[in-house]
């Protein structure tokens, strides 16, 4: 089972979706890898989800990714005596940590890791943004604040502090309780949460170790200062654009977007773009024409995947919303003007001085000047194949592996299409068995050329130094 397009599709389960059925026909429709999100959901749940998603992968002889996406910290108000309050402009609003019950002058915040960041001057945003505060004075236990933008605020709220640094980590204890079972479950990729920080990334690879891959999510403005550091520390990266636009001025959430692709292009990281891409379809049949322009933006700019979360969780339409999904990116694809586009983009993509980066540097030459079938990347670790995909090369790429594992995460990059094979002993094995694997995969018919790379020594992770070309 071949897809006829690149960039891939990153669906959630959830309520509307947890059948076999239902998740067989988002498969078929085309999901390439499938999002638990552990905001929800019980452990029962994700084990039963992850159990059929291992048997259609059997069924239909493809590998399937899974990816769990921890929580990361809420960071919430307390609750109200008689429920919501008025917050007026210019009203004084006090918070901190008395857990009773709050009113229209004070509130809990049981958070002292706030209130250990806060200065005179910073805002904080409630409710998703909608209210704003400025602190006027402030100390280790509370923040008499200023309100900017008034309104209804309600109990349980989430808070967030624009600007400022948290003193907390990006695993909590419920955090460490899902990734356990992630990792006993054997889920392909681990989303990380309120990332803010390089050492974030660190602590959770402490952890997770080479186990499953890690995509941070960026959704705070500072992890975006300290963009590259991410990137480079990451397995991927999630363009979580809900948060960045609750703590940044929505226009200019856009810029930082296409700022994150080209960061991850450069260094090589797959990269999702996630968040509201096709939200009317959890109502609707059908997406708005700006929703629709949106995902093709995503794949003009060289995203690696984009993805669904309430459209396909708990949505009324979740097959409509993939299949959707699956034709703007095959129509985008198609136009000359994509292709235009990710070649112009490889000025910003320029390879290292190692050989692995130059072998697929040449393979994209070779490749746009033979018109070759296919790529067939032999890899162990799944690098060779991810540095093929970084090269956006205009022939799709079959990626040979002995590794499950590998076959697995791959899902997510650009490109590729991967398979379980043996591993081969010599140079002439390589090319037979690349040449009947993209017959067998329908990639090349008899008499087309394809490109082979691989690293010699042959089953050695990282030594990515050969090109061949070879006739089907």
């Amino acid at each position: 089972m071949r897809r006829t397009r690149n960039a891939k599709i990153v669906a959630t389960l959830g309520p509307a979706s947890s059948d076999k059925d239902t998740i067989r026909r988002l498969f078929l429709a085309g999901v390439d890898v499938f999002r638990l999100n552990f905001s929800h959901g019980s452990a029962d749940d994700h084990r039963a989800r992850l159990a059929i998603l291992r048997e259609l992968e059997k069924e239909t002889n493809r590998p399937i990714a899974v990816l769990a996406d921890l929580q990361g910290p809420k960071l919430r108000v307390g609750t109200f005596a008689e429920g919501p309050v008025p917050l007026a402009e210019g009203a004084a609003f006090r918070l901190d940590l008395d857990p009773a019950p709050g009113n229209a002058q004070r509130a809990g915040l049981p958070h002292p890791e706030i209130f250990a960041a806060l200065v005179p001057g910073a805002e904080l945003l409630l409710d998703d943004g909608r209210l704003r505060l400025k602190v006027e004075r402030c100390g280790a236990d509370f923040a008499e604040t200023r309100v900017v933008v008034g309104g209804k605020l309600s109990e349980r709220k989430g808070v967030n502090v624009p600007g400022v640094v948290l003193p907390i980590s990006a695993l909590t204890p419920k955090d460490r309780r899902d990734l356990d079972l992630a990792l006993e479950l054997g889920v392909d990729w681990v989303a990380l949460s309120f990332v803010q920080r390089p050492e974030d990334v660190a602590q959770a690879r402490e952890l997770i170790g080479e186990r499953a891959g890690i995509v941070s999510k960026l959704e705070k403005p500072s992890a975006v200062e300290r963009l590259d550091e991410i990137v480079a520390l990451s397995d991927a990266v999630m363009v979580a654009r809900g948060d960045l636009g609750v703590e940044l001025p929505a226009e200019r959430v856009p810029a930082i977007q296409k700022r994150i692709v080209r960061s991850c292009r450069r260094l090589g990281k797959p990269v999702i773009v996630a968040t509201q891409m096709l939200e009317s379809m959890v109502e609707a049949p059908v997406p708005t024409r700006a929703e629709a322009s949106d995902v093709a933006t995503a794949i003009y700019d060289g995203a690696d995947a984009v993805m669904l979360s309430a459209e396909s969780a708990s949505g009324r339409h979740p097959i409509e919303a993939v299949d959707m999904m699956n034709r703007i990116i095959e129509q985008v694809e198609a136009d000359p003007l994509y292709r235009q586009l990710i070649d112009a983009s490889h000025a910003s993509a320029r390879p290292s001085d190692d050989v692995a980066e130059a072998v697929c540097c040449a393979m994209r030459r070779a490749v746009g000047l033979l018109h070759a079938a296919a790529i067939v990347c032999y890899t162990m670790s799944g690098h060779t194949s991810l540095r093929a995909a970084r090269e956006r090369p205009e022939s799709p790429i079959l990626s040979l592996t002995p590794r499950l594992a590998t076959a697995r995460r791959l899902a997510l990059a650009w490109g590729v299409h991967s398979v379980c094979t043996d591993d081969v002993a010599d140079v002439n094995e390589m090319a037979d068995v690349a040449c009947a694997a993209a017959r067998r995969e329908s990639f090349a018919q008899p008499g087309r050329m394809i490109v082979v790379i691989a690293g010699v020594p042959f089953g050695t992770p990282g030594t990515t130094n050969l090109m061949r070309i070879a006739a089907v």
